[in-house]
């Protein structure tokens, strides 16, 4: 689902920021309100993990590959809030310094997946769990499906923004500009892939971590608890070291992602001849870190490397904005405080 810069057009690339602002405002307005200084870290930590499972890339019949994204269980953990704005900082790092998903497009990829997923999935979770107490069975199976909802309802939008191309954005002669498959093939190529592998995929790794919450950090998966140090949290830094260290298994998934291919790919494709603006807008950024790895580099060396590159690099920038928004939210709440006693 990281549609790269050159599959959309600006016109739909503008729309799409468009369309995530108002989402972003709102986020920043009620995370400055909730956040804690002991939620910060948390909030650090979930989002560097969804970074790190994105680059776990799972081969779909077919040739091409998916990924799960790990947005709703970050909105379980800490609100839909918080995950709108950790979610989207992965992606624009992932953009800005590894080339996964375009500049262009970050409305979009944001749109899908740190807006609609965490949005959906969290809704569905709220549905089936709610009053339920923090160790319910009932939080474990809202968890898993509302995961699966929100990743394909993610995926969906991803198909819609890529298949309406051909049909608004085309040349006199009927070629398309920018992506070059039509809705009828690119929705259900999506969904597929969705709907069997990175949706399951998706379920299961939340589930299991909401299970292992339940028993180490339940206050976390409990809206109205208050938060507590409870449990060792930074086993979950060290977990998430380790798991860092596999990315490399992503590496054995063969093929591109459906929708993601650079232009040398597409010109395997039997397309006859490559989209004008995809052509003109794609790799126009000259990302750091391209594809997870280092000109002279062994593929593997350089995919650790550039997991943990990733997350110190979203784990400084959320823990930036997240001390920033609660050191406002102190300062407006020590304000309130002063003039009742003034009062």
């Amino acid at each position: 689902m990281h549609i790269p810069d050159g599959y959309l057009s600006p016109t739909t690339c503008g729309v799409m920021y468009a369309a995530a602002v108002p989402f972003w405002a709102v986020a920043v307005n009620r995370v400055r309100k909730t956040l804690t200084a002991r939620t910060v870290p948390v909030l650090a930590l979930f989002s560097a993990f969804s970074f790190v499972l994105m680059m776990f890339n799972i081969p779909v019949p077919g040739g091409t590959t998916a990924h799960a994204v790990g947005a709703t269980l970050l909105a379980i953990v800490l609100g839909p809030w918080p995950a709108v704005l950790g979610i989207s900082t992965a992606l624009g790092i992932q953009a800005l310094f590894f080339g996964d998903g375009g500049l262009l497009t970050l409305g979009a990829n944001c749109f899908n997946m740190a807006i609609v997923m965490p949005l959906v999935g969290y809704f569905i979770y709220k549905v089936i769990s709610s009053n339920s107490d923090a160790l319910s069975p009932r939080r474990t199976i809202g968890a898993v499906i509302g995961s699966y909802v929100g990743i394909i309802a993610a995926a969906a939008c991803a198909g819609v923004e890529l298949g309406i191309q051909p049909a608004l954005f085309h040349t006199a002669g009927g070629a398309p500009l920018y992506a070059p498959y039509a809705i009828g093939v690119a929705l259900p190529t999506i969904l597929f892939a969705h709907l069997v592998i990175a949706g399951p995929v998706e379920a299961v790794v939340t589930g299991s971590i909401i299970v292992y919450l339940q028993k180490t950090h339940s206050s976390l998966i409990k809206a109205d608890a208050p938060r507590k140090k409870e449990g060792k949290l930074w086993l979950a830094w060290g977990a998430l070291g380790l798991v860092a260290l596999a990315t490399p298994i992503g590496l054995l998934a063969s093929g591109t992602a459906w929708g993601e291919w650079g232009v040398s790919e597409l010109k395997t494709m039997g397309l006859g001849s490559i989209p004008q603006g995809l052509q003109k807008l794609t790799g126009w950024w000259p990302a750091p870190m391209p594809d997870y790895g280092l000109p002279r580099m062994a593929a593997v060396i350089g995919y650790i490397l550039s997991a943990f590159v990733g997350i110190i690099l979203i784990v400084t920038l959320t823990w930036l904005l997240g001390r920033r928004l609660y050191s406002k939210n102190a300062s407006k709440q020590e304000e309130t405080v002063n003039e009742e006693s003034s009062d």
